[in-house]
């Protein structure tokens, strides 16, 4: 199975055709035959039959709306007239405007577009290296997936059985933590290369930019505000944020028109589509090893079921690492995930600091070198080579991974508001 998986990928089809053949490969081998494949089928379709998984398209939709719309570049220019003028304070909007556009999107894809477009041609003008510039931007939008609304929070939450709503609001501490590990990088950067500051923005232009992103703001009191008071289950905070986005976008702002919405359909459906297909690949491609006693016979082969609750982390965290460096995010949640499901439930792991951790983890991998897809996001806008691109990726990964370290030793940064909000 593994061996068809690679040999499929490096001839260059899409993911789900190697998932979807390994496992009839798998299947033929255990049933000897195809006689029964309907059974496998049909473990596809219930990978895409939870209601949690309407979520996904409605957030890819708002997303897709306000990118398109003056949503992001409002938020910008708020941040950017509080601490655009302080050393690095460009550098530090640009991190700020990630997040952000995170808590609006969920997307670390849509986060590149929507913040690296505007920002980078200003980040290159005030004498910020391209390849530092890059690499901020592709790195910053990771805090797009902790910062909840996140697709890959709903994933493993479908997936793991996890509570979304509390996956969501644990993700909020994190990704804070990355966003101010990121600002105090940018500050020594400036400090060290010498980059001049932007000019300083009077109380009257700072008002005027608040007033501009009261609109856009209220996509995170939506979400979090509204699945912390119980108002909204994550399904309906999805279904309102498209609601807000199109009366924001249409009615408010009118930055769009009646005759956008055919083009942004039509966006949504197809990454919708591609979503749905490696998630029901990804259940029938993990009934066949959960089936086959896989995830058992491997933990037990290299000792991670004795190794204790901090050895699993780190075990979960290097697996997903370096999956994610070269396959796509949401396949390796769906493959990765019912392999370690024995050894978290064997060592009593906290499921919700579990989904943090490999959410994290998926993040870093999606902008680290060879093949993580915000890189590729990143050369096909930016129309920058592969090297440029990735040149000054490593201080960002190592941060990366200091906060997953830091996420192990000290659990209640994820989990502090998650207790406070669901406590009792």
């Amino acid at each position: 199975m593994v061996v068809t998986m690679i040999a499929l990928l490096l001839l260059g089809f899409p993911m789900m055709i190697p998932l979807i053949t390994a496992a009839v490969i798998g299947f033929f081998m255990m049933f000897n035959g195809l006689g029964q494949m309907e059974t496998l089928i049909q473990q596809m379709m219930a990978g895409i039959r939870p209601a949690s998984l309407i979520a996904v398209p409605m957030f890819i939709l708002a997303a897709d709306i306000m990118t398109r719309g003056q949503s992001a570049e409002r938020l910008i220019n708020m941040v950017m007239s509080f601490i655009g003028h302080v050393k690095g304070g460009l550098a530090v909007s640009t991190a700020a405007s990630c997040t952000l556009f995170g808590a609006v999107s969920g997307s670390t894809q849509a986060t590149v577009v929507a913040v690296g477009s505007p920002l980078r041609p200003r980040m290159l003008k005030a004498g910020y290296s391209d390849s530092f510039t890059l690499a901020l931007i592709i790195n910053a939008s990771d805090i797009a997936f902790l910062i909840p609304p996140s697709i890959g929070m709903i994933i493993y939450g479908v997936i793991s059985g996890t509570s979304i709503g509390e996956l969501f609001i644990a993700g909020i501490g994190p990704g804070l933590l990355i966003l101010a590990m990121f600002s105090a990088y940018c500050v020594a950067y400036a400090v060290i290369r010498k980059v001049p500051t932007e000019p300083k923005a009077g109380w009257g232009e700072r008002l005027g930019a608040v007033r501009m992103a009261l609109w856009p703001l209220g996509f995170p009191v939506i979400i979090v505000g509204g699945i912390y008071g119980g108002i909204f289950s994550p399904t309906e905070a999805a279904a309102a944020c498209v609601l807000y986005a199109i009366l924001l976008e249409f009615v408010v702002f009118r930055s769009l028109k009646i005759n956008d919405i055919y083009a942004i359909a039509k966006s949504t459906g197809l990454i919708t589509a591609v979503v749905f297909i490696l998630v029901a690949v990804g259940n029938g491609f993990s009934w066949i090893i959960s089936f086959a006693q896989i995830p058992q016979a491997i933990l037990e082969a290299v000792g991670i079921n004795e190794a204790g609750p901090t050895g699993v982390l780190i075990a979960i965290c290097i697996a997903f690492f370096v999956a994610c460096m070269f396959v796509d995010p949401i396949v390796v949640i769906l493959v990765l995930t019912p392999i370690f499901a024995p050894a978290i439930e064997a060592t009593g792991l906290d499921p919700v600091l579990v989904g943090i951790l490999i959410t994290l983890q998926v993040a870093i991998g999606s902008a680290t070198p060879p093949f993580g897809c915000d890189i590729f996001t990143a050369i096909a806008i930016f129309k920058r080579p592969y090297l440029d691109v990735i040149k000054g990726t490593p201080p960002f990964v190592f941060l990366l991974v200091l906060a997953a370290a830091l996420l192990i030793m000290f659990p209640q940064i994820a989990l502090f508001l998650r207790d406070l909000a669901f406590s009792g």
